[in-house]
């Protein structure tokens, strides 16, 4: 059986990490989406929340399955039997970051291989950081996250 994984920090989810879900799940027996904490980042949203945000929005997806992690991406994939770490590139600048990463997940599990899907144009500028700013001050996010969670999204993070 042929595993891969999706991680992210999906904080939250929009419509650029759904297309590659969506995409990845035609390529693999299981695809595995996996909110992972990162450090640098300060999240608007819990890592439980993100992950019911992620299983809502993944509902009906065959193969699809979410789960969170606090460790590292290679030792998650070892314990989960996964070949392929799925990555969604938006530009240039995003490849650069995501091939050291890609480099140091095989030298700490020498099985896992990393691909890299493209954002379809649509969704090259489209981040969780500009959805998280445009929701704070009451703009349009509908067009930037799934249907499902744009009111949960919008209500959580609009200014008071």
């Amino acid at each position: 059986m042929k595993i891969a994984i999706y991680p992210g920090s999906f904080d939250p989810v929009t419509n650029g990490h759904f297309d590659i879900i969506k995409r990845a799940a035609k390529l693999f027996d299981k695809l595995v989406v996996v909110v992972m904490v990162n450090k640098s980042k300060q999240a608007s949203f819990s890592i439980d929340e993100r992950v019911e945000m992620l299983r809502r929005v993944t509902e009906g997806i065959p193969k699809v399955e979410v789960d969170s992690y606090t460790g590292l991406l290679a030792e998650y994939a070892r314990e989960r039997h996964a070949c392929t770490v799925v990555k969604g590139l938006r530009a240039v600048s995003d490849y650069e970051y995501e091939f050291q990463m890609a480099l140091a997940n095989r030298r700490l599990n020498p099985n896992l291989e990393t691909i890299f899907l493209p954002a379809r144009g649509e969704y090259q500028f489209l981040s969780s950081s500009a959805v998280k700013e445009i929701a704070r001050y009451g703009g349009e996010i509908s067009y930037m996250v799934p249907k499902i969670i744009e009111k949960d999204i919008a209500e959580r993070l609009k200014i008071k």
